[in-house]
């Protein structure tokens, strides 16, 4: 059995959608919020490999982030820009989904989820690019800004927005090991 059947079966979206949920309303967290899990929710939802919950889980983005800036959170990054969300949510995604394609080859799971962890990294730059890119171009926040200045921004804002999706990777691939492995355990026991 391979890691991508658990991370197909029916129970997927909800895990996704709770993780969601419970960090979109703060990007690199702080003491009381965990940063943003958005990215890497995304990629994960690419195994699922159901467009239809590509297109759901970005208006439960959009829909959170009414929500919040209902409730008094900034509305700075609402924007022109906002609607680069789009690919940069389906850099995410595509990403995933072809990396539940490698996953299915057997018995090459160790050495693709550290290759996994690598397009993960790719696509978070992607993203990043995409999303910090057209936020500083079509904003209409920065109009004077030099790209010295956007290079020295990038440098502050990139790290966070990288290591924080890896880290919920890692946490991703760590989980799908171990539901993986109570259930060959069970599995086992019930033939022996």
């Amino acid at each position: 059995m391979t890691i991508n059947r658990y991370l197909h079966a029916d129970y997927l979206p909800a895990p996704l959608i709770a993780v969601m949920l419970l960090t979109r309303f703060h990007h690199f967290g702080d003491a009381l919020h965990l940063p943003d899990a958005s990215l890497a929710v995304f990629f994960f939802a690419g195994f699922y490999r159901k467009k239809i919950f590509l297109v759901f889980l970005m208006a439960l983005a959009a829909l959170i982030d009414y929500v919040a800036i209902a409730n008094g959170t900034s509305s700075w990054c609402i924007s022109p820009a906002y609607v680069f969300l789009i690919p940069t949510y389906a850099v995410m995604w595509f990403a995933g989904r072809y990396c539940s394609s490698l996953l299915e080859n057997k018995g090459a799971e160790f050495k693709l989820s550290l290759g996994a962890l690598g397009l993960l990294a790719l696509a978070t730059s992607v993203a990043f690019l995409i999303s910090n890119g057209s936020f500083y171009l079509f904003s209409g926040r920065y109009p004077d800004l030099s790209w010295t200045q956007y290079f020295e921004r990038v440098a502050r804002y990139y790290p966070p927005y990288l290591s924080s999706t890896l880290l919920y990777g890692i946490v991703g691939f760590a989980l799908a090991k171990l539901i993986k492995t109570i259930l060959a355990i069970a599995d086992s026991h019930k033939t022996a």
